[in-house]
């Protein structure tokens, strides 16, 4: 008996039939905003290199996430940009630092009506530009930088971050604010943790929006994870874990789509990947020119990213996205 031949196209042949079939779905819940504010303006100031993104003031940074709570984004991410910079960035556990005065306005403001997430690193605080505290050889001190991570994300905690989100890739960073946090009775705020976060090239539109620049034209690729490297990535994962993160993290996210996967059949927390900066800004520079559609693009990266495992999406394009399906 012969039995019919299987057409695959049957199931593609109407909108209506797609959306029902379809595997993968991407939802505004999905995604966090990151946001900048900066200390000393009085308006918010254009990225040029990250259209459609601002560095905000106090003040547009409380209107901008009463946006986002009005369209249900569940959850923004916080990255400083201070007036002044020292050696080993004061200001990112400074009580009067400029995250931590935001973080106290927005708690007041918004309270457990969106998650109010802080990055926890130094870099856009230092001025010579690296994720940590360096040493008489001009390289980062893993154990300095520690103690200077556990202070901010006590100032981070104390002025009403739900989650932390340590970003520097320093060996025993979990572990060390996880006793810190617990040590001074803050064992409900969680931790993020960016554990697979590569020495990437897309990170330039970024630098501008926190005015870093790496001292002598250098790079992290002694702390930040090796792009050729998958399985280390994993055993960084797997070691962020055990110290205690609540959430595991890989950034940047489309060329690092089989890490995502990798990580997401292993471990059972939650998994973020962030959609970078050089990753937003190539879509925009791309349709600018009218190279791409848009929105078609960037619906299909930010689906890539769920489809290969990602619970959580920390992506520019959050408010974007939201606005469009309302």
């Amino acid at each position: 008996m012969a039995f019919p031949t299987h057409r695959p196209r049957r199931l593609r042949l109407g909108g209506p039939l797609r959306e029902l079939v379809a595997e993968t779905r991407l939802g505004v819940n999905d995604l966090v905003a990151p946001l900048f504010v900066r200390e000393g303006i009085s308006s918010p100031q254009p990225i040029s290199s990250l259209p459609g993104v601002s560095q905000h003031t106090r003040q547009s940074l409380r209107e901008e996430i009463a946006a986002l709570v009005d369209l249900g984004i569940p959850a923004a991410i916080l990255f400083g940009v201070p007036a002044h910079k020292d050696e080993i960035g004061s200001g990112a556990f400074d009580p009067n630092g400029i995250v931590q005065v935001a973080l106290r306005e927005l708690s007041e403001e918004f309270g457990d009506r969106i998650v109010l997430m802080a990055d926890l690193c130094v870099d856009e605080y230092t001025s010579h530009g690296h994720c940590g505290v360096l040493n008489s050889r001009g390289d980062v001190d893993n154990d300095a930088t520690l103690e200077v991570y556990c202070r901010a994300a006590l100032a981070q905690a104390t002025a009403g971050a739900h989650v932390v989100a340590p970003s520097g890739m320093m060996d025993g960073q979990v572990g060390a604010i996880r006793a810190a946090l617990d040590g001074a009775g803050f064992s409900d705020v969680a931790i993020m943790a960016y554990s697979a976060k590569y020495a990437s090239g897309l990170y330039g539109p970024f630098r501008d929006a926190v005015d870093v620049q790496i001292a002598g034209g250098g790079n992290r690729k002694s702390y930040q994870q090796d792009w050729r490297n998958a399985r280390e990535a994993l055993r960084e994962v797997e070691e962020d874990i055990q110290q205690g993160a609540d959430i595991v993290m890989v950034k940047p996210a489309l060329s690092y789509l089989d890490i995502i996967a990798q990580v997401r059949s292993r471990v059972n927390l939650p998994v973020a990947a962030y959609h970078v900066s050089g990753e937003y800004a190539m879509i925009k520079a791309a349709s600018a020119n009218g190279w791409i559609d848009h929105d078609g693009v960037a619906i299909e990266q930010l689906t890539a990213v769920k489809r290969a495992g990602a619970d959580i999406i920390l992506t520019y394009f959050a408010r974007w996205f939201a606005e469009r399906a309302q």
